[in-house]
């Protein structure tokens, strides 16, 4: 297991400035990470600062609350493919999902991937906001669609990944689809149980503290 590449330094603060974007891609090159994870704009910065790397420029759609319509989400993922994004996370339509509309929630994630021109789509589910039933729904529902990823939250809501919940995602899922863990995971320990239970990539903007082995600060 190579730690460092299943890490997406993330970093989507509302508050963050372009030096301190520009010092995240340093960093995911310094430490060889998988990706960045940056809001949209500064998807062009984060794109120049890691040409010629093989650090992954991944952003977000629909963020954090998936209640956008799908032209506007669909808008985002192309302007990011524009920018130089190379992975799209997108936040699911949780109010379709949880009132049962499982064509609305599918054909959106088809329609955000079809618009990613080829690009690597993963689907925020925000674990915090459902049911287990739903949880695994959303993750057969994505499963299904032409997204590779069922990711547990945006890191905004209540919590963030949780075992059990991944626990939850991994039964529902086929061969094909894989987990990405993020929200409130702050130490190697956390990143290998997630492992363990078949998490294929992880959302921190602990990455270093993680692969140094230092001590960050509890809570979420």
């Amino acid at each position: 297991m190579n730690v460092n590449r299943l890490i997406d330094h993330t970093l989507l603060n509302p508050d963050a400035t372009e030096q301190q974007i520009i010092n995240l891609c340093k960093e995911a090159i310094q430490y060889n990470f998988k990706s960045v994870c940056v809001n949209p704009s500064w998807v062009k910065i984060a794109s120049k600062e890691l040409l010629g790397s093989a650090i992954e420029v991944c952003t977000v759609v629909g963020f954090p609350l998936g209640a956008n319509k799908t032209e506007v989400k669909l808008y985002e993922t192309a302007a990011a493919i524009q920018d130089g994004a190379t992975e799209i996370d997108m936040v699911l339509n949780i109010a379709q999902l949880k009132q049962g509309n499982v064509e609305y929630v599918k054909k959106e994630i088809n329609a955000v991937v079809e618009a990613s021109q080829g690009k690597l789509v993963k689907v925020i589910i925000e674990t915090a906001l459902l049911l287990p039933s739903e949880i695994e729904l959303a993750s057969k529902v994505i499963s299904e669609s032409n997204a590779k990823f069922v990711k547990t939250s945006t890191g905004f809501s209540k919590s963030g990944a949780k075992l059990e919940d991944v626990k939850i995602i991994k039964a529902a899922i086929d061969e094909h689809t894989e987990i990405k863990a993020s929200g409130g995971i702050k130490s190697i320990d956390q990143l290998i149980q997630f492992y363990d239970e078949g998490v294929t990539r992880i959302g921190t903007s602990n990455g270093i503290a993680i692969v140094e082995g230092q001590k960050v600060s509890a809570g979420y």
